[in-house]
């Protein structure tokens, strides 16, 4: 879920860490403990059908870290019962949970009876010997990518964190030894120089789920001090840092996974071995509200807590006035004052059959510091009708994924089979950012092709358009979208533009449309007019201009 701007003031105000995450832990656990003393025969299903109490068990850590190890205990025979029950496994990512079971087992064992250590740590051993099974099988495997590992790099990573702590905390020099050798390999060989770990291929990130293997090498880093995993986290804090926009959520148009995420509370202790990555985890931490921690959020609070390195901090991108960032693949950042542009000319044309992976389609993001995102580049699947191009050629057949690109500056070039683009993005001033496409038609011309920009319209407000005034609900539109005002800013697409609303994206988890409306978008879109004629190619057959203003 997106984060509502009312909280950028505080993500943007230093909070100060470790302090933080002690009260934000305090905060979040007040309930755990009032509820288990109001129902202490609880069981898990009960407990994790409560709203943002799924991942129930990540609270034993919150305990531990707080010292509050009466709770923390109450909580760990719980799952010990539950374990060997086998609820405890038939739970979706239960591995998350045995991780932090097991830093919990490794702070409390000293106040543990000898019954009691020894029922936890059976059932630890137990759970974790599975996640042992499937490292040992993957970890010689061309790629660390779900092509080969038929997994998520993310769930990998973390299998293996948990496989090399046990080790340690258990003496099981096998365990240590296994996960040591993927997670080394995630740190000096997985990761590209960009500073991401790609999901599907290198060729791209998937910025939500990296904080989550950035999380696993992180630990290992804390146990292991293998200076390539300090190596990994240093590109780490440096893709991140940029590819972050100012409401601390993670830029949506270079992801192949997910259209959206919330600030994520993974991983801060392994930026925190750096002055601008300890700045960069105060700013993650202001967006997380005291009356809203969800438990697995909890969870991982308690591990930054745990793990925090406090000292200097620097400036982050997002506190300064401006600021330019390209990856050695094309894509790229751009800060002019309240104004953030991502490009993105990343390719992906391969078929992914699974539901998870989305098609990379979207190209330009566009955010106001003021406004929010304006505009999303947000990928989808399965939906010609919200990529940045679309063609239908003479017999029918549609393409929507680009063949080729290059960013170079401010200029990002996508290629189609009937045409190219060139986008340019111009230097914007205080309340105005404009941009514009030159299209190059090439051969036959398409039997249609269309531009579309994917503008954020907001359920509850007005739009206005030459064509009239709306409230923003549930009731389609289709009109003309010459000018455009919405939420404070005005767009100005030329008059052959046309806004539909509302167009349901994809939701990778339900293989399906979205069915919520506040994550639906309106579809802005302007035909191309590419007539053909003499010659192969026709520079600058057409331009289309876009103009953004918030006053």
């Amino acid at each position: 879920m997106m984060i509502g701007l009312y909280l950028l003031p505080l993500a943007l105000a230093a909070v100060k860490l470790p302090d933080q995450y002690n009260r934000l832990l305090e905060a979040g656990l007040a309930p755990v403990e009032k509820h288990l003393a109001a129902e202490p025969a609880a069981d898990l299903q009960t407990l994790e059908a409560r709203p943002g109490w799924r991942h129930f068990p990540s609270a034993i850590l919150a305990a531990a870290v707080l010292r509050r190890a009466e709770l923390g205990t109450r909580i760990g025979d719980l799952l010990a019962r539950e374990s060997e029950s086998g609820a405890y496994q038939a739970r979706l990512d239960h591995h998350r949970d045995t991780y932090l079971w097991l830093e919990a087992y490794r702070l409390l064992e000293p106040k543990l009876d000898e019954p009691r250590r020894a029922r936890w740590r059976r059932e630890l051993e137990r759970n974790i010997a599975g996640l042992a099974a499937e490292c040992a099988l993957r970890q010689d495997f061309p790629w660390y990518n779900s092509p080969y590992i038929r997994t998520s790099p993310n769930h990998f990573s973390l299998w293996a964190s948990t496989v090399y702590l046990a080790g340690r905390v258990f003496s099981n020099r096998e365990w240590e030894t296994l996960g040591a050798r993927v997670l080394h390999r995630f740190a000096a060989e997985e990761q590209t120089a960009d500073g991401y770990w790609g999901e599907h291929s290198r060729d791209g990130p998937t910025p939500g789920y990296d904080y989550l293997t950035l999380s696993a090498v992180a630990l290992y880093y804390e146990h292991s001090r293998d200076p390539a995993a300090l190596q990994a986290l240093r590109r780490s804090t440096d893709f991140h840092k940029y590819f972050t926009w100012p409401d601390g959520t993670p830029v949506d148009v270079v992801n192949d996974r997910n259209r959206r995420w919330a600030p994520s509370p993974w991983g801060h202790f392994g930026f925190s071995h750096f002055p601008d990555g300890r700045r960069y985890a105060e700013f993650l931490t202001g967006f997380v509200r005291e009356d809203s921690v969800n438990l697995e959020t909890l969870g991982r609070l308690a591990q930054n807590a745990l793990y925090y390195h406090e000292g200097p901090t620097e400036p982050i991108p997002q506190d300064l006035p401006a600021f330019s960032h390209h990856l050695a693949v094309p894509a790229g950042m751009r800060k002019s004052g309240p104004w953030t542009v991502a490009l993105s000319g990343l390719i992906s044309t391969q078929a992914v059959d699974s539901q998870f992976y989305l098609d990379r389609q979207g190209n330009l993001s566009v955010f106001h510091e003021r406004l929010g995102l304006i505009i999303t580049g947000a990928n989808s699947k399965r939906q010609p009708e919200l990529a940045t191009f679309r063609e239908r050629l003479p017999g029918g057949e549609v393409f929507h994924l680009p063949l080729s690109s290059r960013l170079n500056g401010d200029r990002l070039s996508l290629a189609f089979r009937s045409f190219f683009s060139d986008l340019y993005v111009l230097p914007p001033t205080e309340k105005q950012l404009r941009f514009r496409f030159s299209v190059t038609g090439k051969g036959r011309p398409p039997e249609e092709a269309f531009l579309t920009l994917q503008v954020c319209l907001k359920p509850g407000e007005i739009l206005e358009t030459e064509s009239g005034r709306w409230t923003i609900g549930a009731e389609p539109l289709q009109v003309s979208a010459g000018r455009v005002r919405h939420h404070g800013w005005t767009l100005e697409a030329g008059a052959a533009a046309r806004l539909t609303w509302p167009v349901y994206p994809f939701n990778p988890y339900a293989n399906a449309p979205e069915t919520n409306l506040s994550y639906a978008v309106g579809a802005l879109s302007v035909p191309l007019q590419l007539q053909g004629g003499k010659g192969g190619l026709r520079p600058h057959e057409q331009e289309i201009t876009f103009t953004v203003e918030a006053p």
